[in-house]
């Protein structure tokens, strides 16, 4: 798409539309009505042609906007983009050019005209914005494309509410509705005087996303005591969240951001069973988890996994914490424990550990946030939260030997709890706890060697002989069934879909192993 630009000053709009090329749009030519215009060296800077056409002294509207589009003449353009064009265009104008857009400092209606951001401070609004609409013959009335909303902060002058507005809101809503132009999404009905964009339909992955979200604390640093950091809560989220957790303990140090970090990593683990369970995490990484017949029991298996990394860690239960539990927490040193509710006696117990910080989160354990994301540099990827939930009738037997209904049990813990560890991630497991656990590794062999090393050698009173294996992609070749079976490996389960599927389900034939398949994996590389 072409576009010409029409602007009175600087132009910063169509500045940044060139620079970003939205949609593969680019500029045929940049017009204004006044000489000095410091857009001109702007757009020659980026080798985009100019024309001037100032309006003479006595010279009328329409013979001015006639010279206007006799300038244009000579260029192949198919939207106009208005820019601070400091003249309402009249019907001579806009009969004889394509669609012009025009973006307005305010969210119209509200604010039109001159001095948007003096009305809207005078009103005392709290929130501002931009707007982009096609173009008619009023002041600020056409058809509106899109908005983005900014907020009105507390001590905003003029000139701060100028610059956010441009910076935050403009630069966001221009560029996307050259885009839609460009990709012949949006549709303007002029007798109904709106604007339908193809796509811009909502749903969970809409055309345009907007996050509102209100700061919860002002947090000490960030990962590391250089980075600044803070704490903002959706306080839609109605299940069982770290964010909304009251601190017990009021006299201990506030949660740092690998704090809630960690908490938010165990949390999330502990809701994937009915049965009690307890999980310890250290970086967002589970150092164990177990269910049993009760949170003690099931804490005590968790801990046994790897002790040595749970030293400093987050611990999690999905039942109240009751002092039998409790006691066993204290009795090595933990950053923070999760759990919905806790008895007095066991309060009394864990509130002699000065700084060990104590959460009571509801018992909402049903997932209501679905999705979940990631910022990058320059925006952010959202996806689904994995939310899958195996059963025995999703596991294909592959090999000779058929699992036994407790292997099938222990392969299915294995992977939901799989699901929490990073990529590439190995687990082993026995019964309902884990025996040794490989996370992040770069090699799928290795983290299958890291997970026998942890078993061999940091779990207490026991190991990985006879015990499953849980992977969470398919393996590439044979060698981490021979690096299993060495260690005392007898069930596998994992995705599958390698192209060496066969090499590796005869290699746990050869070592008698039984083998299972998911048809689906379980990546988690944040």
């Amino acid at each position: 798409m072409k576009l010409a630009g029409m602007a009175s000053n600087r132009g910063r709009n169509l500045l940044n539309i060139a620079d970003r090329a939205p949609g593969g749009a680019e500029f045929a030519v940049v017009l204004t009505n006044d000489a000095d215009a410091p857009v001109l060296e702007a757009a020659a800077e980026r080798g985009i042609p100019t024309e001037v056409v100032e309006r003479g002294e006595d010279e009328s509207r329409e013979a001015h906007e006639e010279r206007v589009l006799d300038a244009l003449a000579d260029y192949d353009f198919d939207l106009v983009t208005l820019d601070g064009y400091m003249r309402v265009l009249s019907e001579t104008f806009l009969d004889g050019a394509p669609t012009t857009l025009n973006v307005h400092p305010s969210l119209l209606p509200n604010f039109p005209g001159m001095d948007t951001h003096e009305q809207v401070l005078e009103a005392g609004v709290k929130v501002t914005g931009c707007t982009v609409h096609v173009v008619d013959e009023t002041v600020d009335g056409g058809p509106i494309v899109t908005q983005e909303p900014i907020p009105v902060v507390e001590g905003d002058e003029v000139d701060d509410l100028k610059e956010r507005v441009l910076y935050e809101g403009e630069f966001t809503a221009y560029p996307r509705v050259v885009k839609w132009f460009a990709e012949d999404r949006v549709d303007v009905d002029w007798d109904a005087g709106t604007v339908a964009v193809e796509g811009d339909d909502g749903g969970e992955f809409p055309a345009r996303r907007l996050v509102s979200d209100d700061r919860a604390a002002a947090l000490r640093y960030g990962e590391n005591p250089h980075q600044d950091a803070a704490l903002y809560a959706d306080t839609t989220v109605s299940e069982a969240s770290v964010v909304h957790a009251d601190q017990l303990n009021e006299g201990a140090k506030a949660l740092s951001y690998n704090n809630y970090n960690d908490a938010d990593g165990a949390l999330n683990l502990i809701k994937e069973f009915d049965e009690p369970a307890a999980a310890v995490i250290k970086h967002t990484n589970p150092a164990g988890c177990a269910t049993g017949d009760s949170v003690a029991e099931a804490y005590g298996k968790a801990l046994s996994t790897d002790p040595m990394s749970a030293f400093g860690g987050i611990v999690a239960l999905n039942r109240e914490c009751d002092t039998a539990t409790a006691e066993q927490i204290i009795d090595s040193f933990k950053e923070v424990v999760v759990a919905p509710g806790y008895t007095d006696a066991a309060l009394d117990v864990l509130f002699e550990k000065e700084n060990l910080r104590v959460l009571d989160v509801n018992d909402n354990f049903e997932v209501t946030d679905t999705l979940t994301e990631k910022p990058l540099v320059g925006g952010r990827l959202v996806q689904e939260r994995d939310t899958q939930h195996l059963t025995p009738e999703d596991l294909e037997v592959v090999t000779e030997r058929q699992p036994t209904d407790e292997q099938i049990e222990s392969m299915l813990f294995a992977w939901h709890t799989l699901k929490h560890v990073k990529s590439n991630g190995i687990l082993f497991a026995k019964g309902t706890e884990t025996v040794g656990i490989g996370m992040g590794q770069v090699s799928r062999v290795d983290a299958v060697r890291l997970a026998a090393m942890k078993a061999d050698e940091h779990a207490e009173g026991k190991d990985a002989e006879g015990a499953v294996m849980a992977s969470d992609a398919f393996f590439p070749f044979p060698d981490g069934i021979e690096e299993a079976a060495e260690a005392g490996i007898e069930a596998v389960i994992q995705p599958g879909g390698s192209k060496n599927d066969e090499s590796v389900i005869e290699a746990a034939d050869e070592h008698g192993m039984t083998m299972v398949m998911t048809g689906q994996r379980s990546f988690r590389h944040d």
